[in-house]
């Protein structure tokens, strides 16, 4: 299996690699840092860079089975055998890490406030929406909402990345805080993001080392999307 650096270390940003296997518009490499997309947050982007200085554009990349594919933009592939840089595009995965981290802060508030679990959740970068089990929500409630989670981003809590083993992960209450358990069964392994003091859960994506790394967090708007079903939209500020 190919060794994705980032479930561990989510700030690397390039890594040498060989390429293993290729098909007309993709490859396999034998060590990436790209993230696959997952769980909400969107596939990395970024180059391959060969040898002699051939670059190729990665538009996106995605699990086939157990194994990470890159898409490349357009008709070459690097030979199989190659070796090769593959760079991430920096200033959008940093954005998407500070996103999907100011979500967990989001949820830990309101899981530790309201004890409201999550439906659904989608980002981009600097910005992101999460469905959460409320049957009502108002301006003042949304108002504290955002004053909770700035409070928490300027704690400048640290965020631990673990791999727990499955009997000790599904041990931990709560662990779990979406309303569909979407882990799939016969793992052996869970991992799990810390925001310490605040939030613990399991998740496959990648998050900052702190909290007061993420910014400014903004409700830009909330919706119904059901009798017991609210949507809280946030932008990632400076």
């Amino acid at each position: 299996m190919s060794d994705n650096i980032c479930y561990r270390d989510a700030y690397q940003r390039s890594v040498s690699a060989q390429v293993l296997e290729t098909d007309a518009d993709a490859v396999r490499l034998d060590r990436t840092v790209f993230y696959p997309g997952g769980g909400g947050q969107p596939a990395d982007r970024g180059s391959l860079v060969g040898a002699d200085g051939t670059r190729w554009t990665v538009t996106g990349a995605a699990k086939r089975g157990d194994e990470i594919w890159h898409t490349l933009e357009g008709d070459s592939v690097p030979a199989v055998g190659a070796s090769v840089t593959a760079e991430l595009d920096w200033d959008r995965r940093h954005a998407l890490m500070r996103t999907h981290s100011a979500l967990h802060v989001l949820c830990g508030v309101i899981w530790r406030d309201h004890e409201a679990s999550v439906t659904g959740g989608n980002m981009e970068p600097l910005s992101g929406r999460m469905d959460f089990e409320f049957e009502t929500m108002h301006a003042d409630l949304v108002a504290e909402i955002e004053r909770r989670v700035n409070e928490e981003l300027a704690a400048d809590r640290e965020i631990r990345v673990s791999i727990l083993p499955r009997d000790d992960a599904f041990a931990i209450p709560d662990l779990i805080r979406t309303k569909i358990n979407l882990l799939p069964e016969g793992i052996t392994e869970v991992r799990t993001v810390e925001i310490v003091g605040l939030d613990l859960q399991a998740d496959g994506g990648t998050h900052v080392a702190r909290t007061s790394e993420i910014g400014h967090v903004r409700v830009s708007g909330y919706e119904s999307k059901g009798r017991i079903n609210k949507r809280i939209r946030i932008e990632v500020l400076d």
